[in-house]
């Protein structure tokens, strides 16, 4: 069992930026393919990024390219989502996500292991 625990959202003025981060206790990390999710109220979760195992390749939601960046340190255990240039749409609960098998594409049918979410909020 993967224990996953989002931190780093909170509320930002459009425009802005945060770093979500996501620290896993596993000792086989870098077996994982990992992925962040976001669900806004009302909507279904919706794939944002994900990351390879060795962090050289990534897959992002068209919505979020350019802006969001995600990243992992197999030595620390941990994925991070860099947010710039945040609007009001991406205001969600977002979630990290784990999954075993291959493939950076990602649906939540595919996740192994979930986080339990943290909230962004961007102010208009």
């Amino acid at each position: 069992q993967v224990q996953m625990v989002e931190s780093g959202g909170g509320v930002v003025q459009a425009g802005g930026s945060l770093r979500l981060s996501c620290a896993a206790s596993t000792r086989t990390f870098s077996n994982y393919i990992m992925g962040w999710f976001r669900q806004a109220p009302g909507k279904e979760r919706e794939f944002v990024a994900a990351i390879n195992w060795s962090g050289s390749s990534t897959f992002y939601l068209d919505s979020v390219k350019g802006r969001f960046t995600i990243s992992r340190d197999n030595a620390k255990n941990t994925v991070y989502l860099q947010m710039n240039s945040l609007k009001f749409e991406d205001t969600a609960v977002y979630f990290c996500a784990a999954k075993v098998s291959y493939g950076l594409a990602m649906s939540a049918g595919d996740i192994d292991y979930w986080g339990r979410g943290t909230q962004v909020t961007v102010s208009s």
